[in-house]
């Protein structure tokens, strides 16, 4: 299976006041193409701060981190930006969705920064997002005339416009009942089966039954690596 992330010795520090706190410890794994992933932990683990990194969003303070192959941490903000927008689709639990707006006008923002793409593929790449995620019928509904699963599915049609190779999704079932999160963790587990890397950092032990992988962690560190 072919590599697609590799951490190394990841270690990422704040400063608090006078104090440090040291979010991750000396974080290290590897994840392959096509993988489900759960990143779980309890508030304070340090799974937030290693999504950010994980996403692009945050560099560490040492240690390494290879997506592809190409070292994140050396890069600069504008070309992890490029990176991120290529490579990587966000789920987020708030949904992120503009109110009043409707479900093709969402998914269809992401691209509306890529001049090469015309209006009416913008257009025809939401719909088909929204279709793969079993929202064809509701394409010109707004934020607020929908239940909170079919505002997760949007955003997660809006994550796949790009057709990136990696969805990072924090807590996306956290606002959900039990119906629609078992329709959003199906979603995911046959974006993965069609090679997409998936990579969930939850709390929530029902997400982990989904996955390929389940990595634990504990004040920073990787506490156990569960491969199914």
């Amino acid at each position: 299976m072919k590599k697609v992330i590799e951490i190394q010795n990841i270690k990422r520090n704040f400063q608090v006041g006078d104090e440090t706190v040291h979010a991750l410890r000396g974080v290290s794994f590897n994840i392959n193409e096509g993988e489900f992933v759960t990143i779980m932990g309890t508030s304070g683990s340090g799974k937030s701060t290693l999504l950010n990194i994980l996403g692009c969003l945050d560099t560490p303070t040492s240690g390494e981190y290879l997506l592809d192959d190409i070292p994140v941490r050396t890069m600069s903000k504008p070309q992890r930006a490029v990176l991120r927008n290529r490579k990587i689709g966000f789920v987020f639990q708030s949904y992120n969705l503009l109110p009043k707006t409707t479900a093709v006008e969402n998914v269809e923002l992401p691209l509306m920064y890529n001049s090469a793409v015309s209006a009416s593929e913008r257009r025809r790449r939401a719909i088909e997002s929204l279709q793969a995620v079993g929202l064809g019928d509701r394409l010109e509904h707004k934020s607020n005339q929908m239940s909170g699963g079919q505002m997760q599915r949007v955003a997660i049609a809006r994550a796949l416009v790009n057709n990136p190779e990696m969805i990072v999704a924090d807590e996306p079932t956290g606002s959900l009942d039990s119906q629609s999160q078992e329709n959003v963790l199906e979603i995911f587990k046959e974006l993965a089966e069609a090679g997409k890397t998936v990579i969930i950092v939850t709390h929530n032990p029902e997400v982990a039954d989904y996955a390929d992988v389940v990595i634990k962690m504990k004040d920073g560190e990787v506490v156990e690596t569960i491969e199914k």
